[in-house]
């Protein structure tokens, strides 16, 4: 069984026991987060389309962790300019254990 969900802007297609990674949730490490925008439940040949969201669907979670990702270069060179630009980003996320999918 799985589903996709909407969080942060992004869809994720998730299954139960999944730890996934999103956009920075300000809940506390080891708050129980429910997601109720559920675009669709798949449950073998059962399948649920929702129009946005599929009505009375919930996808449960735990939060794992709180992080920050990897660095991103960013380079900004204007050739026979003299001009030469360094800067980066690291993006904050927060870690996400799927308990449970119900539909």
């Amino acid at each position: 069984m799985y589903a996709v969900i909407a969080s942060g802007g992004k869809q994720y297609k998730v299954s139960e026991g999944e730890v996934l990674k999103l956009e920075k949730l300000t809940e506390v490490l080891g708050a129980e987060v429910n997601f109720d925008q559920v675009l669709m439940v798949a449950d073998g040949e059962n399948v649920k389309i929702g129009t946005p969201y599929v009505k009375g669907a919930t996808v449960s979670g735990e939060i794992v962790e709180h992080g920050r990702g990897e660095k991103i270069d960013i380079i900004k060179f204007r050739r026979r300019k003299h001009f030469l630009k360094h800067t980066g980003h690291r993006q904050d996320f927060t870690a996400v254990k799927i308990k449970a999918i119900k539909h």
